[in-house]
């Protein structure tokens, strides 16, 4: 799906990360890869970087230094001559604009999740324009951001804005060829998730309200997306966000198990054994 493509995936820290498991993905399916970090995190990108199924080189990009941008599309200039598709794993809130403080979070602390989250997009876009004489796809990574969640704050603002931004660079890139949508993942257990206080819990409440259920340690299922926005199968794509969270954003409510579980039995035995039943709810229900 991916042959012959070269892909930039931007904020990947440890293997657990949904940068690393889009990487792999992409490699998967025929394409090229490299990779961003900065500063303390290049020993664990690299160290995820030699994790791949073929172990590819980690590029220096701090989103908030001007300078890095130069400097990553002089390096993919001299590597690549062009490039196909980017991947924006980028997210930042200061300790004090997440975790219940919204009304008292410093307006430089909303400003930092604003510029690192969301207008980031914007200069990874411009960046690497000039790479992109074949038109090619840029993917960013949301957490659904048309409601208020625990916790999450300036950093649910900061995803409304980048949804924002995404519609925008669609309008802007798209008579050059060049598509802009964004995959907004279910909650996984990753080092930025960790961050957030209440992770958890919002993992558990995920449990009772996706209808296929979800797994908040598998970031596979986000990364095909991800790896599909980047193909020319979703040519016609952009200024999209595409849920992939088990279908939680659809619910207005969270599930009762036990009709749930009704209801999947009665379906099978309508099917007379013709599907291969999913797991019952019961095994992904919190405890």
């Amino acid at each position: 799906m991916l042959k012959g493509k070269r892909i930039l995936v931007t904020g990947v820290s440890t293997q657990a990360s949904i940068g690393f498991a889009v990487a792999r993905e992409v490699q998967l399916a025929g394409g090229e890869v490299l990779l961003t970090t900065f500063g303390r995190m290049r020993r664990i990108t690299e160290r995820s970087a030699r994790a791949l199924p073929e172990p590819v080189d980690v590029l220096e990009l701090d989103v908030n230094r001007p300078e890095d941008f130069d400097a990553l599309a002089a390096d993919l200039e001299t590597r690549w001559g062009s490039l196909d598709g980017a991947v924006h794993a980028v997210a930042f809130a200061p300790g004090d604009a997440i975790g219940g403080r919204f009304l008292d979070t410093p307006a430089e602390s909303a400003a930092v999740a604003f510029k690192t989250s969301a207008v980031s997009l914007n200069s990874l876009a411009r960046a690497l324009l000039p790479l992109f004489n074949r038109g090619g796809a840029i993917v960013g990574l949301d957490f659904d951001a048309r409601v208020a969640w625990p916790a999450y704050d300036w950093m649910g603002v900061a995803k409304a804005a980048l949804e924002s931004v995404n519609r925008y660079l669609a309008r802007d890139l798209g008579a050059l060829g060049i598509r802009s949508n964004l995959v907004a993942a279910g909650p996984l257990r990753t080092m930025a998730a960790s961050a957030i206080p209440g992770f958890s819990g919002l993992a558990d409440l995920w449990q009772l309200r996706a209808p296929l259920a979800w797994d908040a340690d598998d970031p596979q299922p986000v990364a095909k997306v991800v790896a599909l926005l980047l193909s020319d199968w979703t040519s016609g794509v952009t200024g999209e966000i595409v849920h992939v969270d088990g279908g939680a954003h659809a619910m207005g409510a969270e599930l009762d198990p036990v009709a749930a579980n009704r209801m999947r039995e009665t379906l099978l035995a309508s099917a007379n054994g013709s599907i291969e039943p999913a797991p019952d709810r019961a095994e992904h229900a919190p405890t």
